[in-house]
């Protein structure tokens, strides 16, 4: 089979294409005929050598991809040969509270998606909604499931109250549909007023250009009564006008905590000190998390937001692209 693996660290040469064995499964593993894959912030972060958690030497990159069980071992229950899946993010986080002992990750300490054939232990998979084609069903492990837990994994807003989204990436667009999902109204800022459309197309109430307006904060909060919740996703260039823009009990879920030059997110006093928000972080989340967000896509047939589809063999540039920034929705890589 045919596979990337990340061979040092520092840009895209260090990607590189081997062929390999196709991978025989254990009594408890399967063996997955990966369809698709997509890219999030964490892989460039992985390989330029800025991710928090050490990459495995040599592993095969990417948390998310989606394909078809093509093997089972002998002794597995949960999963048949053709049943469509994806991995769960955190392989061994089933439930509960994270610990030390759960951080292994596809495309970091473990193997991930960028292969033709991918091995999981059959705990560390999930089936996928039917609606789904592959390229979607690429999107969710990462992406997905950090937007529904910044959503869902405290309190959940209310029909009607507002949140906040911060830009078009995939984490962003995956928040503007669960909260519309969930009834609530929505407020996107980005940085690219010819993206407004798309984002009103999306189901944005209220779309903010910071071209235009660089300092929107307090024209949200007039706008709206103050923002509920934040799914903060800028870091050090938003995070003070997330603040401004919350409402007095206002909750930030801060996704991203630096900038690209390593600036970190700075907490503003003077506003803090007139406000009673909770700031707080999720990391992505668990197994039953995850199948908790696939019924709700699978419910109300939720479609994920495709930006740009590279083949397999121009990995490089997908990489490129999507460092680049100015997408929309998520960038997916075909199986090879």
């Amino acid at each position: 089979m045919r596979n990337f693996r990340l061979e040092g660290s520092g840009g895209t040469d260090c990607l590189v294409m081997h062929d390999e064995a196709e991978p025989t499964p254990k009594p408890h593993d399967i063996v997955v005929r990966v369809r698709a894959t997509s890219l999030n912030r964490r892989d460039t972060m992985i390989l330029n050598g800025t991710y928090p958690l050490t990459p495995r030497q040599g592993v095969i990159p990417l948390s998310d991809g989606a394909g078809e069980v093509v093997a089972v071992g002998n002794a597995v229950t949960r999963f048949a040969v053709d049943d469509r899946v994806t991995g769960s993010y955190f392989t061994r986080w089933i439930d509960g509270r994270i610990n030390a002992k759960l951080i292994d990750q596809f495309g970091c300490t473990l193997d991930g998606m960028l292969a033709e054939y991918a091995l999981l232990d059959e705990q560390w998979a999930v089936r996928l909604p039917e609606h789904l084609d592959w390229h979607e069903a690429a999107t969710l492990t990462c992406a997905g499931l950090t937007a529904w837990n910044s959503l869902t994994g405290a309190e959940i807003p209310k029909p009607g109250q507002w949140v906040l989204v911060i830009g078009s990436g995939g984490v962003a667009l995956f928040a503007l549909q669960f909260a519309k999902l969930l009834g609530c109204q929505v407020v996107a800022v980005t940085s690219r007023s010819e993206k407004a459309d798309k984002l009103r197309a999306l189901g944005a109430d209220i779309v903010v250009s910071t071209a235009d307006t660089p300092e929107w904060g307090a024209m949200v909060r007039d706008q709206t009564g103050g923002i509920d919740l934040v799914v903060e996703t800028g870091g050090p260039p938003t995070f003070a006008q997330s603040m401004i823009a919350s409402t007095l009990y206002g909750r930030i879920v801060l996704l991203t905590v630096q900038d690209a030059k390593g600036g970190a997110v700075q907490i503003p006093g003077a506003v803090y000190q007139r406000s009673l928000v909770t700031i707080s972080r999720v990391f992505v989340g668990s197994r039953t998390g995850l199948e908790t967000m696939l019924r709700a896509i699978s419910a109300h047939r939720l479609k994920p937001v495709v930006d740009k589809v590279f083949p397999f063999a121009e990995v490089r540039d997908a990489y490129r692209y999507f460092e680049q920034g100015n997408v929309f929705g998520k960038v997916i890589i075909e199986g090879a």
